[in-house]
C-alpha cells in the first residue's frame, strides 16, 4: 500500500467535545468521524485496525470449535415478549413500529433469536453441544452516550451462544470459551485481567470479565497481588476487618452531636477515628400479596462501617431484597426512626425494621451511631447489651485496598479497567421463558443449558489506546495496528536512489508477510514522522540521501526514544526480529 493511495487525513487537535485520549487520538488519527452522538463512521484507518481484531477473535472461536452466523440486527417484540426483556430492558432497547404497525427492536443482544434457532433446530442430544457466534453490529440506545467508541450506541460485538445438555457440559463449554477468550487478549497483545464479576441485566450464575487496565477505565478492578484472586469491585468479597467482637468497655451514653450529620463530621467533633463510627443506610421492599396486589413495605437498615461504602449489587443479593428495593422515602424513614436522614441508628426504632449488619460491623464493639434524635449520636454502643444482635449478617461494602483477600494468600489492591469481554453461565434461563427443549437420552424433553460470550470489537480500539498512548498519539500493539511498518523515504520526488531503496525495502517487507505502507507523498520528514506517531504504527524506516551515500538507513521503533542509524543490508533483518518480538 502506497499513502498516495490510501485515505490519510490526521487533526492536529481534536474536537472540543471529545472527552478522553482515546476519542480524542481516533478523530486525530482519521479512524473514527462523528456521525450523531455515539454514532461514528469507521474510516479506512480505523477499519483496518477493526478487521484485525476481527481476525483474531474468528481465528480463536473457530478453533474453540464455535461456527459462524449472522443474525438479524432488526428484532421482532414476540421474541422479547417470551422473555420479559420487551419490558425490562428499559430505554436502551432502541423499539420501532413497522409500516404494519408491529413492534420491533434494534438489537443489543441475541439470547432471544439464537435461542428461537436452537428450539427449531436442536431437536436431539446428540446434536449438542453447539456453539454459535456473529460479529454483528449492536445498538444500545445510551442515555449519555460517551467516551468515543468506548461507551457508543451503535458498536460492533462478537457474541457467542452455547447450547448443551447438562450443567456439567455447559460448564466445560464455559471453560474453553474462557481459555478462548485469554489466547484472544493474549495475541491482542494487550495488558488484562480476567476476574469474577455479577451477571447483571443478561442473568446466570457464573461470570467473569475481561477488562484491559488502564487509568481512564470506568470499572475497579479488585485483585490479590500474591494470588491469582480478581473480581469486580461489585462482586469483590469484603471479609471481616475484625477476627471476632471484644467485650464491651464503655458505658452507653447519648452525646451531643449538633449540626453532625455524617460519620466524618462526628469522628472529627469526638476527636476519634472514622472506623467507630457506623453509617446507617435505610432501604425499602414494596410487598406484595399473593394476587400481587400491594400490601405494604418493608423497611431494612443497613449498616456498615463509617469509613465503608455499600455495595448496592451485594445488597440486591440478598434474601428479601432480591425481588428489588429503593431507598426509603423520608417519610417512611421519619415514621420507622422518628427523625430525618443524619442522625439514623438501631436504638429506639419507633417501629421494626429488618437490620442487616455488615460483617465487620457485626464483630464491633464500643461504636457510635445514629440516636435517632436530631444533633444526637450514640457512643460505647454494644451488640447484645445495648440492642438486640442483627437480623442478618452479611457482606454488604466495597472492598478497599489493603483489605485481607478472602482466599487468605495477601491483601487486596485496586487498579482501573476497561471491560471489552464479558462470559456468562446462563443456565435454563432463556431455554426456560422461551420453552427451548431437545430430546434427552431417555426420550423426554429437556430444557437447553445455556452459555452467552461478548466482545466489545470496537470498544477493544479504545481500550487498547487508552493503555497505550503517549504525547504523540497512539501506540498500536502489532496484533492490531492498521499497518505494522511505514517506510518514510525523505525526497521522494527528488531522489532517484531513495525511491529504490524505499520500494525495494517496502516490496521486501510485504514479500515476508509484514503489513507494511510507503509514505510516497513526498512530504517533509516532520509532517510524515508526525503522521506516523499519531496514527502509531510500531516501526519506522526512515531512507534519505544523506543516509544512503554512508549506507545507512534509520530504523526507529514506536516506542523507542530515538532512531538508531544501521547498515542498509542489515535494516530487513531488524526490522523482522523487532516485529517478532511484538
Amino acid at each position: 500500500m502506497r499513502a498516495s493511495q490510501f485515505h490519510l487525513f490526521t487533526l492536529k487537535e481534536a474536537p472540543s467535545d471529545a472527552e478522553v485520549v482515546s476519542q480524542k487520538l481516533m478523530l486525530r488519527a482519521g479512524m473514527i468521524r462523528k456521525v450523531a452522538a455515539g454514532i461514528y463512521s469507521y474510516m479506512p484507518m480505523g477499519l483496518r485496525a477493526i478487521r484485525k481484531v476481527e481476525a483474531i477473535v474468528r481465528e480463536e472461536m473457530d478453533r474453540a470449535g464455535a461456527m459462524e452466523l449472522i443474525m438479524p440486527m432488526v428484532q421482532p417484540a414476540e421474541l422479547w415478549d417470551e422473555t420479559g426483556r420487551w419490558d425490562k430492558m428499559g430505554d436502551e432497547l432502541l423499539r420501532f413500529k413497522d409500516r404494519h404497525e408491529r413492534d420491533f427492536a434494534l438489537q443489543p443482544t441475541s439470547e432471544e433469536v439464537v435461542t428461537d434457532i436452537a428450539r427449531q433446530e436442536l431437536k436431539s442430544y446428540r446434536q449438542l453441544p453447539k456453539n454459535f457466534y456473529q460479529i454483528q453490529t449492536k445498538f444500545r440506545d445510551e442515555r449519555r452516550p460517551r467516551f468515543g467508541v468506548m461507551r457508543g450506541r451503535e458498536f460492533t460485538m462478537k457474541d457467542a451462544y452455547s447450547f448443551d445438555r447438562s450443567e456439567e457440559a455447559a460448564g466445560r463449554s464455559y471453560d474453553i470459551m474462557f481459555a478462548a477468550y485469554k489466547r484472544i487478549f493474549d495475541r491482542l497483545g494487550l495488558e488484562y485481567r480476567a476476574v469474577a464479576a455479577d451477571t447483571g441485566a443478561i442473568g446466570g450464575d457464573r461470570s467473569h470479565e475481561f477488562q484491559v487496565i488502564a487509568d481512564t477505565g470506568e470499572d475497579a478492578i479488585v485483585y490479590c497481588p500474591d494470588s491469582d484472586y480478581a473480581a469486580n469491585i461489585e462482586l469483590a468479597e469484603a471479609v471481616s476487618l475484625l477476627a471476632r467482637r471484644a467485650e464491651p468497655a464503655r458505658a452507653l451514653a447519648k452525646t451531643p452531636t449538633p449540626g453532625k450529620a455524617t460519620c466524618e463530621d462526628v469522628a472529627a467533633l469526638l476527636g476519634v477515628p472514622l472506623a467507630t463510627t457506623v453509617k446507617s443506610l435505610v432501604l425499602a421492599t414494596d410487598d406484595v400479596d399473593e394476587k400481587g396486589k400491594p400490601a405494604g413495605v418493608t423497611v431494612w437498615l443497613l449498616l456498615v462501617r463509617g469509613d465503608h461504602a455499600l455495595n448496592e449489587v451485594k445488597a440486591g443479593k440478598l434474601e428479601g431484597l432480591k425481588a428489588g428495593f429503593r431507598f426509603a422515602t423520608e417519610a417512611e424513614i421519619l415514621e420507622h426512626f422518628g427523625c430525618k436522614p443524619g442522625y439514623l441508628g438501631p436504638i429506639g426504632l419507633k417501629k421494626p425494621v429488618k437490620v442487616i449488619a455488615d460483617r465487620t460491623v457485626a464483630h464491633m464493639a464500643d461504636f457510635i451511631c445514629g440516636a435517632n434524635e436530631a444533633d444526637f449520636h450514640f457512643t460505647g454502643v454494644n451488640w447484645g447489651r445495648d440492642l438486640p444482635e442483627p437480623d442478618q449478617v452479611a457482606d454488604l461494602r466495597n472492598v478497599v485496598e489493603g483489605d485481607p483477600s478472602p482466599d487468605g494468600r495477601g491483601v487486596l489492591a485496586i487498579q482501573r479497567g476497561i471491560e471489552v469481554g464479558h462470559v456468562f453461565y446462563l443456565g435454563t434461563k432463556y431455554s426456560k421463558a422461551m420453552n427451548a427443549t431437545f430430546l434427552d437420552e431417555d426420550g423426554k424433553p429437556k430444557h437447553f443449558e445455556m452459555g452467552c460470550y461478548g466482545i466489545g470489537v470496537t470498544r477493544i480500539l479504545g481500550a487498547a489506546i487508552e493503555q497505550n498512548h503517549d504525547a504523540r498519539g497512539i501506540v498500536w500493539p502489532r496484533a492490531i495496528a492498521p499497518f505494522e511498518v511505514v517506510v518514510c523515504p525523505v525526497g521522494w520526488g527528488k531522489s532517484q536512489a531513495v525511491r529504490d531503496e524505499a520500494q525495494k525495502l517496502y516490496d521486501a517487507l510485504v514479500a515476508t508477510g509484514v503489513d507494511a505502507i510507503l509514505d510516497d507523498r513526498d512530504e517533509r520528514p516532520g509532517v510524515m514522522f508526525a503522521d506516523w506517531e499519531l496514527i502509531g504504527v510500531p516501526h519506522r524506516v526512515t531512507i534519505g540521501d544523506r543516509g544512503l551515500k554512508e549506507g545507512v538507513i534509520e530504523y526507529q521503533g514506536r516506542r523507542d526514544a530515538e532512531a538508531a542509524k544501521l547498515p542498509a543490508g542489515e535494516v530487513l533483518g531488524h526490522v523482522l526480529e523487532r516485529l517478532n518480538q511484538g
